[in-house]
């Protein structure tokens, strides 16, 4: 009994005094935790959003963006004309006076109908003799023809006589054809867009102001001339946009001619664009202007062009690099290709992901302070 009382009085002792040790213990540790807390909040501030110290009071104010690999075009620019896949100039064969024009400007014609017609009276009266001439010496060969079947007459006779019938159908014949060159016939289906004479009026062949002018605008294109330091890149079926800057039209489209053929006299080349005759009321000589497209890269680093710089050392871009408190001016050469449009193709010395520092880049210093 003793015991047990000896026992349960030491636990009691025991107890009371460890109780307010681990209180203090307690309180110690919440302090401690406090202080931490305040020490890691205080940091946080420092480092800011960027997880870098705030950058020094002279560091240069810049902007940047992120280098991410784009579509990069180059266009040719050049100026054209609006031109039927079937433009021609009706002529006669033959010099004379208009006596007949049997259609007028804006008359739809059909191929092989006549327009116009010079004076051919002579002919036609040589024409009545020709043919006079003609029917006299084939009755004269069927006669002796007859004869020569019946083995009557000589060989010589049937010869001559089918020759003189052969000599006057050529020549009824070579009359008729005259008064046939005296006619202006059309070509092709389409429309008169020009008579450039009158009747009464003296024309002739390959002279100005001598033919008459059908265009069938069914099939359209347009003609341009592109110097001859393009002919590597242009080609048949590259992407080409037609703009027609009159009637506020752009219509997309492919090269569909590129010629052969340099001109020795202004070193071009002819290239063709067929449009669709339905999309806009062309018309013949219209101005358009053409952007051949000569070259794309679908992954291309492009950077506006005045932010590539140069140097004794060549050309550079400056870039924002993390240092171990905060971000400083990178300088790195580079290697351009194709400009266009204000922006150039970056081919070495950028990677996607590069920060390019892209407002207050001038006179920033290699290893230079900066804060965005």
């Amino acid at each position: 009994m003793i015991r047990k009382i000896l026992f349960l009085s030491l636990v009691l002792a025991v107890f009371s005094c460890s109780a307010p040790d681990k209180q203090a213990k307690l309180e110690s540790l919440k302090a401690e935790h406090d202080k931490i807390a305040q020490q890691i909040q205080e940091l946080e501030k420092e480092l800011g959003a960027t997880g870098i110290a705030d950058p020094p009071v002279n560091a240069a104010d810049v902007a940047i963006t992120d280098l991410q690999p784009s579509e990069f075009k180059h266009f040719i620019e050049i100026q054209g004309k609006v031109d039927a896949e079937e433009n021609t100039q009706v002529n006669s064969q033959t010099p004379g006076v208009v006596v007949a024009i049997y259609v007028k400007e804006g008359s739809n014609v059909q191929k092989g109908q006549v327009l116009a017609e010079l004076d051919t009276e002579g002919l036609k009266k040589a024409l009545i003799a020709a043919k006079a001439e003609y029917d006299y010496a084939v009755e004269m060969y069927n006669r002796v023809k007859n004869l020569w079947d019946k083995k009557i007459g000589t060989e010589s006779q049937y010869l001559e006589a089918k020759m003189a019938k052969d000599g006057f159908e050529q020549k009824y014949l070579g009359t008729l054809e005259q008064i046939e060159m005296a006619k202006f016939k059309s070509p092709i289906n389409g429309t008169v867009e020009e008579i450039p004479f009158k009747l009464g009026q003296a024309v002739s062949p390959g002279q100005p102001g001598s033919s008459i002018r059908v265009i069938n605008m069914s099939r359209v294109k347009v003609v341009a001339e592109i110097a001859e330091a393009y002919s590597a890149n242009v080609r048949t079926g590259n992407d080409v946009i037609v703009l027609f800057p009159d009637i506020k039209q752009e219509i997309a489209s492919k090269v569909t001619f590129t010629s052969r053929y340099i001109n020795p006299t202004n070193r071009t080349f002819t290239v063709e664009s067929r449009l669709e005759s339905s999309l806009v009321e062309y018309r013949a000589n219209m101005i358009a202007k053409l952007r051949i497209n000569d070259y794309t890269n679908p992954l291309a680093l492009v950077l506006p062009v005045n932010l590539v710089q140069n140097s004794m050392q060549g050309y550079y871009v400056s870039t924002a690099q993390k240092s171990s408190e905060n971000y400083v001016v990178k300088r790195k050469l580079v290697k351009t290709g194709i400009t266009y449009n204000g922006r150039v193709e970056i081919l070495e010395g950028l990677q996607p992901g590069d920060k390019v520092i892209t407002t207050g880049y001038l006179n920033l210093q290699d290893g230079e302070a900066i804060r965005f």
